[in-house]
């Protein structure tokens, strides 16, 4: 079955909520391949921003593209 695409107002959102979360600099784990075990911890360099429309992602230090939020999860601080 195919995944329903969120809204604009979805996606607006979700990068408004985690821009008010994380700001620019967080450490994030994220997985190139959604799913995949292998992961990798970069930090953001840029806020969250939805893509043509149709997917919310932020771009990353050493990365040449942007990545899903879909595949961040912010790395917790002791």
């Amino acid at each position: 079955m195919q995944r329903k695409q969120p809204s604009a107002a979805t996606l607006l959102k979700r990068c408004a909520d985690w821009n008010a979360k994380y700001p620019i600099g967080t450490e994030v784990e994220y997985h190139p391949v959604i799913g995949e075990p292998e992961h990798r911890v970069r930090l953001t360099r840029s806020a969250a921003a939805v893509l043509s429309g149709h997917t919310a992602v932020v771009w990353l230090e050493d990365e040449r593209g942007c990545v899903a939020l879909d595949a961040c999860v912010p790395v917790k601080k002791e």
